[in-house]
């Protein structure tokens, strides 16, 4: 008799419950994609088991519509709590299937809370390397009077320009 009841045990365990096939009679699930995202990430949302479009809903995003043979994407809320787990909630012709979505991040404790001591947040001064992008280091003295030749070329042939253009003019 024990072997009988264990048996029965066995295919009761191993029966999908009532309500869990939707329009077809195949078993139908939701799943998200990831499964942990930060706030204001977007997740997948798919179904399989659903011969109708399904709903998907949770208490981080809007109800999203999932077609029949494809997926969704959803956006989770910005103001979502590090840390939360939420259940997103399939429907599919009156079936219902659950999957847990994670907001990335840890749960704030008093630890984390507490002020900034001063050495963890002292930083030594560095100077931003402007003008170059910090694409060179040092220049040689060769390369500087180089420069300031050019420049003074540049400047030279600008004033020439100029006072010839002015002598054609005045004559």
């Amino acid at each position: 008799m024990s072997a009988a009841l264990l048996a029965v045990g066995v295919f009761a365990l191993t029966a999908p419950p009532a309500g869990a096939a939707a329009a077809g009679g195949a078993s139908f699930r939701g799943a998200v994609s990831p499964a942990t995202v930060a706030p204001g990430g977007r997740v997948t949302l798919s179904v399989t088991g659903c011969a109708a479009s399904a709903t998907a809903s949770a208490a981080v995003f809007d109800t999203v519509t999932v077609p029949s043979g494809r997926s969704a994407a959803a956006t989770v809320d910005w103001d979502a709590k590090p840390g939360s787990v939420h259940t997103v909630t399939f429907t599919c012709a009156g079936a219902r299937s659950t999957a847990r979505l994670t907001i990335a991040g840890a749960a704030r404790t008093a630890a984390a809370t507490t002020a900034p001591t001063a050495a963890s947040t002292s930083l030594t001064p560095v100077g931003v390397r402007g003008g170059l992008g910090g694409s060179m280091g040092g220049g040689s003295a060769a390369q500087t009077a180089t420069g300031a030749g050019l420049v003074v070329v540049a400047i030279t042939g600008g004033v020439y320009a100029v006072r010839r253009r002015a002598a054609v003019r005045a004559h």
